[in-house]
């Protein structure tokens, strides 16, 4: 009894959240002890950068060919490919509109909490920051189709690897049965794939616990104290999303309860929280929404990678907060005009964004350029971002899941977890 008891306890959700909560309190500990010659080049940048990046390497090895095959094989499966073309629309518009409640809600809060007032740059003392320079909307869109597909995949380029999956996918479902081998292969590997996905889940833990204790041995509280204030903003809007926009969708549209949601997703927040990166959480959000959450492959295969790279309402969240904390610092007062111009700029930024660490600056650089907003203002919260780009990252993948939840909803697809796979090991 006692023993099927600690077992159940157990479970690899429980030994991700271990490691996130024993890797903050330890990087914690770290930072406050006393400066020696052992923690940094023997913790810190040896045995927690290894087992860290193990991890993070581990993840982004099933990257791309996780995308690639998942999405041609369900897109191969599919017998009326129109139904594709619907769930497009739907996951589209369903990331665009939440993103731009997002950074309303950013404006809002801001506004009202106003985080920069009483403070200056000279005060801050903020440094310089040298951002890479972002493209124009119109070639990001031209981008998303690909002129070498080799050269896409190799260099991990996702949104033309999903259009080079889809354009495989639904050229074999046009087949029909002239190109049955093929499905079949693409069956297969499918499943060798989401096998080694579980595979590399239970390094999660470890890698979890590595990450996180990196981090906060390096972070010290006398940069974040003065940023508190901002920092708190940008948390609260993030839960305000988190259980209001999302919880609500999830109530309404998707007929589902935000609680049984959050339990059934919670390991892959851990994930999220630690890597900061959608992308390199990618296979743990899709192994979590199709088994946990009862969402079937062909759905989940297109919903999440899209996701990963133009779903930013984290980020979205935190460039709205940014604007108005970097306008009040500056003495620079936004007008609605300036607001709505942000909004809009934000949500068209999040298209084609890599989900990758630390990309909201290089966006919060065009948000603060549409409105005229000093770029060196970035300075002043770059110091701090990896800790807030932890926590939107972990927003940015449950927008992914509840996107597919409410997408499958609608379609009439969405069931239970055992309806299209096995559950999650324990």
């Amino acid at each position: 009894m006692g023993r099927s008891f600690l077992m159940k306890n157990f479970t690899l959700t429980t030994k991700i959240f271990i490691g996130l909560v024993l890797g903050c309190l330890t990087g914690i500990a770290l930072h406050a002890a006393p400066a020696n010659d052992f923690v940094g080049p023997y913790l810190s940048d040896g045995i927690f950068l290894f087992l860290g990046q193990f991890f993070l390497r581990s993840i982004q090895l099933l990257m791309v060919p996780l995308v690639l095959i998942t999405l041609a094989h369900g897109a191969a499966g599919m017998q009326d490919l129109s139904r594709f073309g619907r769930v497009g629309i739907r996951t589209v518009s369903f990331y665009l509109l939440t993103t731009a409640v997002a950074i309303a809600l950013a404006l809002l809060v801001a506004s009202l909490t106003q985080p920069g007032a009483g403070l200056s740059a000279t005060e801050l003392n903020a440094g310089t920051v040298t951002l890479k320079e972002n493209q124009p909307l119109i070639e990001v869109l031209l981008n998303i189709i690909p002129t070498n597909p080799f050269d896409a995949i190799a260099n991990g380029r996702m949104l033309q690897v999903i259009v080079i999956a889809l354009v495989v996918g639904c050229a074999i479902a046009a087949l029909g049965s002239r190109a049955q081998r093929m499905r079949d292969l693409l069956e297969e590997a499918n499943m060798i794939i989401m096998k080694i996905v579980d595979f590399v889940m239970w390094l999660a833990p470890v890698g979890v616990f590595a990450l996180n204790a990196r981090t906060f041995a390096g972070m010290g509280t006398d940069a974040m104290l003065p940023l508190a204030k901002y920092m708190l903003t940008v948390l609260a809007v993030l839960l305000i999303h988190l259980l209001v926009t999302y919880g609500g969708l999830l109530a309404i549209l998707a007929k589902m309860n935000p609680l049984t949601f959050m339990r059934r997703f919670s390991p892959v927040l851990s994930v999220a929280f630690s890597t900061a990166s959608s992308n390199a959480t990618l296979p743990a959000t899709l192994n979590a929404v199709e088994r946990r959450l009862g969402v079937p492959n062909w759905l989940a295969s297109f919903t999440i990678p899209l996701g990963a790279t133009i779903n930013m309402d984290g980020t979205a969240i935190m460039q709205g907060v940014a604007s108005v904390f970097v306008a009040q610092v500056y003495g620079i007062e936004l007008t609605l005009a300036q607001m709505l111009t942000i909004m809009t700029t934000a949500t068209l930024a999040s298209i084609g964004t890599a989900g990758v660490p630390g990309v909201g600056l290089i966006m919060l650089s065009t948000v603060f350029a549409s409105v005229g907003l000093p770029l060196e203002g970035i300075a002043l919260i770059i110091g701090i971002d990896r800790l807030l780009d932890m926590c939107r990252t972990a927003v940015n993948v449950t927008g992914d899941a509840v996107c597919s939840c409410v997408v499958a909803q609608v379609e009439g697809v969405l069931g239970e977890p055992e309806e299209h796979s096995k559950a999650l090991p324990a």
